[in-house]
């Protein structure tokens, strides 16, 4: 039996118009990957990597991310818990809030954590005169930027996960008496692992390529907030095939963690609200057999469409369900 055709398909051929447009983007994109490649000195490498100032650069690159991605943890998870699953008047506002830093341009996001956390800020006058804290031009300031940039990318994700998450184990374990935290910690969380994963990956990929606004907030100060994309940019002005060295041990890095894992996050990057729309309980994926049809033995039916009335309901007598 033929299997029908997905409407909008071609039979794997691609049309022309189509194909052109799509092989020029691929190139458009790889091309700059590709002169990295080719203007590295590969015989220089490792000298270049193992630099004082490049070591140095590093380990605070790596002090920095996970730091950032600790705090995206924390603050991160239990936002995108409340953007999923609680509804609350302005979770429009909060949610264009929580994805700004991504469309902001970073040097536009270091001027603003400067007027937010600075010494003349809003927060800033009183860190430091309750606790001692002072965040510009110190690593602190540093693990900030690349949190305010790089939290939006765990919050999203796991965001997705959680409302494509069907609620039923967590129902089940609240009705036996498991409080709510326990039931985040004991079956939410266990169930959107891959998408928290696939998050914090994200997030600490980003955190470790953050440049604008960490230069901006934090300075470029060696040893304190020098990372690895600041030292790129010093490399480019006095050591341009040491910035090209450097410039692919982070493409290195970016390129590993994509391919560990291989699209995964894609599919925890929803838009709110699609797991209504989409299989829900009992609701048959695209591409299984409906209830009644051959294969679908022991299937539950699928959930009548809006509007309908349900199996048993008035109205219904005679009506397959959908």
């Amino acid at each position: 039996m033929r299997r029908p055709r997905t409407p909008g398909t071609t039979g794997g051929r691609a049309p022309l118009a189509l194909a052109v447009p799509a092989l020029l983007a691929v190139v458009f994109l790889a091309l700059p990957v590709v002169g990295i490649l080719v203007r590295t000195e590969w015989n220089e490498l490792g000298t270049h990597l193992t630099d004082p100032a490049v070591i140095e650069a590093l380990e605070l690159s790596l002090l920095v991310s996970f730091a950032a991605l600790g705090l995206s943890l924390v603050f991160g998870v239990p936002l995108a818990w409340v953007l999923a699953r609680v509804p609350f008047r302005g979770k429009t506002l909060v949610r264009c809030l929580v994805l700004l830093p991504m469309v902001l341009p970073p040097t536009v996001g270091g001027v603003a954590l400067l007027l937010g956390f600075g010494r003349r800020g809003l927060l800033g006058p009183w860190l430091e005169g309750a606790f001692g804290i002072t965040l510009p031009f110190h690593t602190a300031g540093a693990i900030v930027a690349a949190a305010f940039v790089a939290m939006p990318f765990l919050v999203i994700s796991l965001e997705g996960a959680l409302g494509g998450l069907r609620p039923g184990y967590e129902e089940t374990a609240a009705s036996l008496g498991a409080s709510p935290v326990r039931v985040f910690r004991t079956v939410t969380l266990p169930m959107v692992a891959p998408g928290l994963i696939a998050g914090a990956a994200l997030t600490w990929a980003r955190a470790l390529g953050e440049f604008g606004a960490t230069i901006t907030f934090a300075g470029n100060l060696p040893g304190a907030t020098q990372t690895l994309p600041l030292q790129v940019y010093l490399l480019l002005q006095e050591d341009p095939e040491a910035a090209t060295s450097v410039s692919l041990l982070l493409l290195a890095i970016a390129m590993a963690v994509l391919i560990a894992l291989r699209g995964r996050w894609a599919g925890g990057l929803t838009a709110p609200g699609a797991a209504d729309r989409r299989d829900g309980p009992g609701r048959p994926a695209p591409g299984e057999p409906a209830s009644g049809a051959p294969g679908s033995e022991g299937r539950v039916p699928a959930w009548p469409t809006p509007g309908e009335p349900a199996s048993g309901a008035p109205g219904s007598e005679g009506r397959v369900p959908a």
